[in-house]
């Protein structure tokens, strides 16, 4: 069956951005006098924004709200990403490669205000058909959901699309949404062998992303 259509994640795939996520709430905890480990952060990976909130607020067992938890990772965040960019190597190629080609949607389960923020600083703002925010779904990953949406604002039958992830819950809700899987492992979160057994190409970086592999 041909591929009409690719639907991209963003952290850990367009950008080497989990390492500041990673970072980003170890310096939270930190300052609250507690620990944020790579168990807690891979149970946080691909989820959306009020999600991740609760599993940190439920990990550190803290007192503060949703809303206070967001705010200080996402000004974390914000300021890391304005210091550096870290696109992934061929990131911005294989993104345009597949827009020349294919429609293209960005479903991310990022906050709001960071995708919109990424999209300007990589000039991708009028690239992708259609993005889907993961702050507009009633369920994050691993739920199919915000890929569901995408195949359906881009038109398109989701067993006719590809789906790009890195996380271990991205690649879930994928298998879960029906689509052809490509895990492109985020540098330094490896995946487990179950989480790659569900994924239909495995590569190790952007770089080898090709028209030939998606057709």
């Amino acid at each position: 069956m041909s591929i009409q259509a690719v639907l991209w994640d963003m952290d850990g795939v367009l950008l080497d951005s989990e390492a500041y996520w990673f970072q980003s709430r170890i310096e939270f905890a930190a300052a609250l006098g507690k620990a944020w480990t790579m168990d807690d952060q891979r149970l946080a990976m691909g989820r959306s924004t009020i999600e991740w909130a609760r599993v940190m607020q439920e990990r550190l067992a803290l007192d503060l709200s949703l809303d206070e938890i967001m705010d200080d990772v996402i000004r974390r965040i914000m300021g890391k990403l304005d210091q550096r960019l870290p696109e992934l190597p061929g990131a911005l190629d294989a993104v345009k490669l597949t827009a020349r080609h294919f429609p293209i949607a960005l479903a991310s389960g990022s906050p709001t205000r960071v995708i919109d923020h990424v999209m300007r600083l990589m000039n991708l703002e009028d690239v992708f058909k259609v993005r889907v925010y993961g702050d507009d779904m009633r369920n994050g990953k691993p739920d199919p959901e915000i890929w569901l949406t995408a195949a359906d604002r881009l038109g398109v039958d989701i067993k006719r699309c590809a789906g790009i992830e890195d996380s271990g819950n991205g690649v879930r809700s994928l298998h879960a949404a029906g689509t052809r899987i490509i895990a492109v492992p985020s540098p330094g979160f490896t995946l487990p062998p179950d989480v790659l057994a569900l994924a239909h190409h495995v590569l190790p970086s952007l770089e080898h992303l090709t028209l030939d592999l998606l057709r």
